[in-house]
């Protein structure tokens, strides 16, 4: 039987793409082309670490904390879990327990928040604290979700970040949900290699689990 195909849930690295308000855009432009060298074209790319679909390491919001290098790549394959919480806007403990977590290490958030790119959200729904206590008590160790950030943008003290870093808990940012029906999977979101990184994008795929 033939295996489901694999699902790209990550953003496109385009240069009208969004990025935080304050980070470096993303650009990509040739260094050299091939009509000018005759030989090949080679590329060139410049921006944060935190363009596109994005894993935090640690590092980002604690000079103590691990860097994408030092990271257990197992946290980001696996089973995962996307659950559809897009009829509320402020996400908590108890918005959660309505779903089966059940054997999952791995969820997904798919929010009210649309895919889009190349316009950064004036406003993103809120992701209460609560929520990492809670996700903890059910062994989840990487939570994923399709904002920029799991805190505001004008946050001054990442509240959410550090709930989470308090119970273990990793984070993925910038994923694409909208296409996807909630339901368990196979994710891949692998970070590159980055030697003392405080983030790296990820090419997050899912398949449907068997």
């Amino acid at each position: 039987m033939t295996k489901p195909k694999w699902i790209d849930i990550s953003q496109p690295l385009t240069n009208d793409m969004a990025h935080f308000p304050g980070d470096m855009p993303f650009d990509y432009s040739f260094t050299h082309t091939k009509k000018q060298t005759g030989l090949v074209n080679v590329g060139q790319i410049a921006g944060s670490v935190h363009t596109g679909t994005h894993i935090d390491a640690p590092f980002h919001y604690d000079s103590n904390g691990k860097t994408v290098d030092q990271l257990d790549l197992n946290l980001y394959i696996g089973e995962a879990i996307v659950l559809d919480v897009s009829h509320t806007e402020k996400i908590t403990a108890e918005t959660l327990q309505a779903f089966n977590l059940h054997g999952v290490t791995r969820v997904l958030l798919h929010t009210s928040l649309p895919n889009n790119p190349e316009r950064f959200p004036e406003q993103m729904p809120e992701l209460d604290t609560s929520i990492a206590e809670f996700l903890h008590e059910n062994g989840v160790k990487l939570l994923g979700v399709d904002m920029p950030s799991v805190d505001p943008p004008e946050s001054q003290d990442l509240a959410t970040h550090q709930a989470l870093y308090r119970h273990d808990i990793f984070i993925l940012e910038n994923l694409m949900l909208d296409h996807i029906t909630p339901g368990r999977y196979e994710l891949i979101a692998l970070p590159l290699a980055i030697s003392g990184a405080d983030g790296s994008p990820v090419r997050a795929v899912l398949r449907q689990a068997g």
